[in-house]
């Protein structure tokens, strides 16, 4: 099981009228985080895309735990697993530093496709390990 982390800090436009991080903006923190992960692996969507092959998100589970606020200092962890032929699950937290304390814990389950069609994971250029 692979794991990368990727740091980040809170900025201003982030946070809504209460002071803390709007929930949609966790989920731009995971994506990309999960792109540089891929990108760190070799795995360009661009490049994917024109062999006819998309990455997608088909579903995501997350769990709010505690509220970012500006100028926080936080990491994402990110781990990648496969589950049957077609899903590969990449679980994420994120987590304010330096008190290690998690704000969200989320499962992102992503697919491939080729031409709209269900692609099993290994045989997705730089999956071929999962």
């Amino acid at each position: 099981m692979d794991r990368f982390e990727l740091e980040f800090e809170v900025r201003d436009y982030e946070c809504d009228l209460q002071g803390i991080v709007n929930n949609a903006v966790y989920l731009n923190y995971l994506e990309h985080t999960r792109h540089k992960f891929l990108l760190s692996k070799g795995i360009d969507f661009a490049k994917l895309h024109n062999e006819g092959i998309d990455l997608v998100v088909s579903r995501i589970e997350i769990d709010y735990k505690y509220s970012l606020t500006c100028g926080d200092k936080f990491v994402v962890r990110i781990s990648i697993s496969r589950e049957g032929f077609l899903k590969m699950i990449f679980t994420q937290e994120i987590v304010k530093m330096p008190e290690e304390k998690t704000a969200v814990k989320a499962k992102v389950i992503g697919v491939g496709l080729k031409n709209g069609r269900p692609l099993k994971v290994g045989n997705i250029p730089g999956f071929e390990e999962y």
